[in-house]
């Protein structure tokens, strides 16, 4: 695994580490103009397409790679693992300065700690102006703040199923979810490493992030009201006697086992830091509006969203694409009629790939990247023209 060390790395929060290790892949090979930059998303690593030796499936393998639309034949790719996560860059697991985990005392992180790391990386890489910076979700608020904050660095940037900044609504929820982590005894105050992990907490938390990920309509059409053919109890979350008369549905089995995967693979420290990293983020943080935040940006710039998506939604996006539009920057807002809800950005190559492709080869007037949104009545305020198919 490639990892790069970034020396007197100093954090938002105030505080400085000596030496930041900092884990990444690329795929193709860099030309001095053609580098690209993907941001993963809250949970995601570095392995957008898969690791580099060919090792295990990348989370977005079908639109990373040779061919693809991302094409790793004719750019060069970045991923890098975001400071506070358990990939790879230095996090809560990692070992500090004394050699133990630091836990809860590694330092808050921010997005835009993520992005000064980004640029630094790229720097020791030798990548001046990127081409494009790409990334969806919380992933796409990190591409939103390169624009912010390197707009010279940057030629293009395509924000996926992102916003400006989370509501109310997603605050509450994922308050609810680092509650669910602090309040599993095993958390220990964040000082778990060598003993029981708080995996029932981190569990309930990703169990509430999937419901938030998944649209009525999906949920609707994956689960409905189905039973799973087991005995209410049997699942890892203890029951209420009068539990044994109901049964096991169907989306409580799909939200165990998806739950179960997850506590394998991460760390529940990392998923506080970095849901409170996604919280924070705030466009105009320092700047009169949104459109003052992008104002220096030159570039051209994609707005990317699903209709089923209510974490970040279509209205959250075309108002972000007017923010693009005050100022100088050439701006088209891609809207993909899909009931999969905030997942769309993930299940969909097919409605993904081809606005993306377009964007990276002739920017906002490729073929797949039209301004997608119209008045319509019987739809609300905006309407997708296209239905997720594209041609090409």
């Amino acid at each position: 695994m490639p990892t790069e060390t970034l020396t007197d790395f100093q954090f938002d929060a105030g505080q400085t580490i000596e030496e930041l290790t900092v884990a990444y892949e690329t795929y193709g090979e860099y030309d001095g103009s053609n580098a690209v930059l993907v941001c993963h998303a809250l949970t995601g690593s570095q392995h957008v397409r898969g690791r580099a030796d060919g090792q295990g499936r990348g989370w977005w393998q079908d639109v990373v790679g040779p061919g693809k639309a991302i094409d790793t034949n004719e750019y060069f790719v970045v991923c890098a693992n975001v400071p506070g996560s358990c990939y790879g860059t230095d996090g809560p697991p990692a070992d500090g300065p004394d050699g133990e985990p630091w836990g809860t005392d590694f330092p808050p992180v921010t997005v835009g700690d993520w992005t000064r790391s980004q640029r630094r990386l790229l720097d020791e890489l030798g990548v001046g102006r990127l081409h494009a910076v790409v990334g969806g979700s919380v992933g796409g608020m990190n591409a939103l703040d390169w624009a912010r904050r390197y707009p010279d660095d940057v030629r293009r940037v395509a924000a996926v199923a992102a916003a400006p900044r989370l509501d109310a609504q997603c605050l509450g929820l994922n308050a609810i979810a680092r509650r669910a982590i602090r309040g599993d005894p095993d958390w220990n105050g964040g000082d778990y490493y060598g003993r029981d992990h708080p995996t029932q907490g981190l569990a309930l938390a990703r169990q509430l992030g999937h419901l938030m990920y998944l649209s009525k309509d999906s949920m609707a059409d994956k689960f409905g009201r189905r039973t799973a053919g087991r005995e209410a109890g049997d699942d890892a979350f203890p029951t209420d006697p009068a539990g044994a008369f109901f049964p096991y549905r169907d989306v409580e089995s799909y939200l165990d086992y998806q739950a179960d995967k997850f506590v394998e693979r991460f760390d529940a420290n990392s998923y506080l830091y970095l849901v409170r990293a996604m919280d924070d983020y705030d466009l105009a943080a320092g700047y009169d509006s949104d459109a003052d935040a992008l104002a220096a940006f030159p570039g051209e710039a994609l707005a990317l969203s699903f209709t089923g998506d209510w974490h970040f939604t279509v209205a959250q996006s075309e108002e972000l694409a007017d923010a693009f539009r005050a100022g100088d920057a050439d701006v088209a807002h891609h809207v993909v009629d899909s009931d999969h809800g905030h997942d769309a950005f993930l299940v969909e190559p097919e409605s993904v790939g081809p606005p993306l492709s377009d964007f990276l080869a002739d920017g906002v007037d490729g073929r797949s990247v039209t301004d997608t949104l119209e008045d319509d009545g019987e739809h609300g305020e905006y309407a997708p023209v296209h239905n997720g198919l594209f041609s090409g």
